[in-house]
């Protein structure tokens, strides 16, 4: 960095953080601005105490200077990559590490990180590779033929100083099969365990190349997104799941709600590259988006669904290759080629052989097949499919024909042929089926996910998935919750002036004082082609340009805007079932008296001119969150707002961190110094897939600290009251309990008024 650049930090600022790193190496005070400098610029204020937090950590386990300058180098770049939370994991994974024999680890170990975090991506690989590294010291820390010492892990240091390189030539999960190989065969042998860990032995070289292979999903999913968008107008979500975890089930590619799951790796098959593999599957799963319609599932036997399921992907197929010829080459060379005679009718079920071949030679007219019944039937598809696009339904029709003409007492057998019967590049079907009575079975779940009625699965969008903390473990569950957002149905406008109408003598003694806290000073905005006023100087200066030849500057306007206030809001209502109670006292219930608050409060910060939003959630477990709009930022306070509010509803339970992530998420693009969320409700974070009643309530506290970090203030505003018994392990000291919920519609306007004075 130059001289310039650390003149950026007030020496008395660098003095506070020089005070704040309990380290007293000399050679520090040589390094610290730099790193500070580059510290300031990545991290957030929160972030910065974890950093030098960390860094003081780090000193104090007695290793010299120099892990403590890989930290205060390297871990601001980390956490810009992977998330500030890395800051205190990294520091913890060190402190433990030093209270284990293999502290002289740490410094190779914090080496390795920063290739790490560039080559995996994101926090929960990273977690995975740190597991993988304290796994490694556990099983070769102090085993020497099967005798338990106190020496560090004989491997360690030298796999460290390889993992750049390894990372490069791996995916992680590789990378633990070639490090499981290496503790299984060398765990009691020092001198071998550090050649294989070194890449020095010929099995270590030998078994890492066996590692290296496929065509790795994190290395072409930019690549693929743009395939999906360019080639099918496709926007959807790819998700990669792992094939190497479940091998009973052995998952498939599949979509639903949640995107487009695609195995994580590809390997080279039937001489069509990796990334061919995922261009068919791609393309496959697109062409049932776009063509296939659900039918009913309960109409229809077992061997009737899996005969339409695979006419529908040969329909599906049929189109996609209409459209791009090119794609018949990789489906031809992927499909299986079952052999006629391969099934023996007496002693297999041989429905899913007929099906196969039947598949095959739709795909491929070639194809050698004796069967009269299949030859009539792919004539009959073909007839369909020249007369046009067919649908779903119609070529349903024609797979129960197949099967009630083809059908043998031999179906019935329990050993059924698999053999070249799977295609693997297409999905499950999944979507294809809507259930009418809903099983255990895990396939309904998307079906227990229905929108009200008066919603239109139009209106929704895709969902997006959040972590959850786990205060046990002081990690997070990575996508562990599934949040929905809608906007809200309307409903008649007329109420909620009847409500304002209600409290016009509350809104007069409002309004005076919102005229205090309006920004009086005016700020003059040159260079406008529309504005209130002609700016002389600019309007002169263009018309002798004009007069001149040349090319007069159109914006020979200005306008002016008031100056004071730069604040926007979030205000988030907790819809759960229990507002819908009347408190003792009451004549109105919670949700009636939360539409009269909401209601004054989006009129005051109207009035005021901030940019606000106001939404609502509920949830229904984890895979369930739904967020509910009222008022979008860029929305004025007018009939469509006012009418969503009186149809607002409550239901369900309150999972409240990942409805304040999802609200921070629009938040936190505004254009603000200041931005406020403000949480209304009127119990404890709950739900009913948490059966420890402290996890919500830890998650919501960390979220509130995720908030802080990211430049959100955030404030509740509880009608519990009992609330004093928990809201504080959220929110601190910044929440407001109302013991008298008649008067929620005068003390909400004013709390807000209070907290942006």
């Amino acid at each position: 960095m130059s001289q310039t650049q650390l003149k950026a930090i007030d020496p008395d600022a660098l003095e506070l953080y020089r005070q704040q790193l309990k380290c007293s190496f000399a050679q520090l005070d040589d390094v610290f601005a730099d790193c500070m400098e580059e510290a300031v610029a990545l991290l957030s204020a929160g972030a910065i105490k974890d950093y030098l937090d960390g860094a003081t950590l780090v000193c104090m386990i007695g290793r010299g200077f120099e892990p403590v300058l890989v930290y205060l180098e390297e871990m601001p770049g980390i956490a810009s990559r992977l998330g500030e939370d890395m800051l205190s994991n990294i520091a913890q994974c060190v402190w433990k590490m030093s209270r284990s024999p293999n502290g002289a680890s740490i410094l190779p170990f914090l080496q390795s990180l920063p290739e790490a975090s560039r080559r995996l991506g994101s926090a929960e690989q990273m977690q995975h590779y740190l597991d993988l590294v304290f796994d490694f010291m556990e099983k070769t820390t102090g085993s020497i033929h099967g005798f338990h010492t106190t020496i560090p892990s004989p491997g360690l240091p030298d796999f460290l100083d390889q993992v750049p390189y390894l990372l490069n030539q791996l995916s992680i999960e590789g990378l633990r099969n070639w490090v499981e190989y290496g503790i299984r065969n060398y765990r009691d042998n020092p001198e071998r365990q550090r050649d294989f860990f070194s890449l020095q032995s010929a099995d270590s070289r030998a078994m890492l190349q066996r590692e290296r292979h496929g065509t790795l999903f994190a290395d072409n999913e930019r690549k693929l997104d743009l395939y999906l968008r360019g080639l099918w107008e496709d926007a959807e979500h790819l998700v990669p799941y792992s094939q190497a975890f479940d091998e009973l089930r052995k998952p498939m590619p599949y979509y639903d709600a949640y995107g487009i799951r695609v195995p994580d790796v590809y390997d080279d098959q039937a001489g069509i590259p990796g990334i061919d593999r995922y261009r068919a599957l791609l393309a496959h799963i697109a062409a049932h988006r776009r063509w296939t319609t659900a039918i009913i599932a309960d109409n229809y036997s077992p061997f009737q669904r899996i005969a339409i399921e695979l006419f529908e992907d040969s329909r599906v197929e049929y189109l996609v290759m209409q459209r791009y010829p090119g794609l018949r080459r990789i489906f031809q060379a992927l499909h299986p080629v079952p052999r006629e005679d391969a099934c023996d009718p007496d002693t297999e079920s041989c429905i899913r052989h007929r099906l196969a071949m039947l598949s095959r030679l739709l795909l491929d007219p070639e194809y050698p097949c004796r069967n009269a019944d299949i030859h009539e039937f792919a004539e009959r598809f073909f007839e369909i499919m020249r007369a046009g696009e067919s649908s779903t339904a119609e070529i349903a029709q024609l797979a129960i024909s197949f099967i009630a003409r083809t059908r043998r007492q031999g179906d019935l057998l329990p050993n059924v042929h698999f053999d070249d019967t799977v295609v693997d590049y297409r999905d499950d079907n999944r979507h294809m089926w809507k259930f009418i009575e809903e099983g255990d079975e895990e396939e309904a779940f998307d079906e227990k996910r229905k929108l009200e009625p008066e919603e239109k699965e139009s209106q929704g969008l895709p969902p997006r998935h959040y972590p959850e903390w786990d205060y046990q473990t002081r990690t997070y569950r990575p996508d562990w919750v599934s949040v929905y957002e809608v906007l809200h149905p309307q409903g008649k406008a007329a109420d909620i002036d009847r409500l304002l109408q209600k409290h016009s003598a509350l809104a007069k003694r409002l309004k005076r004082m919102l005229e205090m806290l309006k920004p009086q000073q005016y700020v003059r905005i040159r260079y406008q082609e529309d504005g209130s006023e002609l700016d002389l100087d600019v309007a002169i200066r263009s018309l002798i340009d004009f007069r001149c030849g040349a090319e007069p500057d159109p914006r020979i306007n200005m306008s002016h805007r008031h100056d004071g206030r730069d604040l926007a809001v979030t205000l988030l209502l907790d819809l759960s079932e229990s507002i819908n109670q009347v408190p003792a006292g009451c004549e109105q219930s919670i949700l009636e008296l939360s539409q009269e608050a909401v209601s004054l409060l989006a009129w005051s910060i109207e009035q005021l001119g901030d940019p606000f939003a106001i939404a609502g959630f509920h949830s229904n477990t984890r895979h369930d969150v739904r967020f509910l709009h009222f008022k979008g930022f860029r929305e004025h306070w007018g009939d469509e707002v006012k009418g969503r509010l009186a149809a607002m509803d409550a239901a369900y339970s309150t999972r409240m961190g990942a409805a304040m992530r999802h609200a921070a998420h629009y938040l936190g693009a505004q254009k603000a110094d200041k931005k406020l969320m403000l949480i209304l409700t009127d119990g404890e974070p709950s739900d009913v897939d948490a059966s420890d009643e402290r996890l919500l309530i830890e998650d919501a506290h960390r979220a509130v600290q995720e908030l802080d970090q990211d430049g959100i203030y955030t404030y509740c505003i509880s009608l519990d009251p009992r609330a004093d018994a928990y809201v504080g392990d959220i929110f601190g000291k910044q929440y407001t309990v109302i013991d008298r919920v008649d008067r929620l519609p005068e003390k909400l306007p004013q709390l807000f008024m209070a907290l942006t004075r």
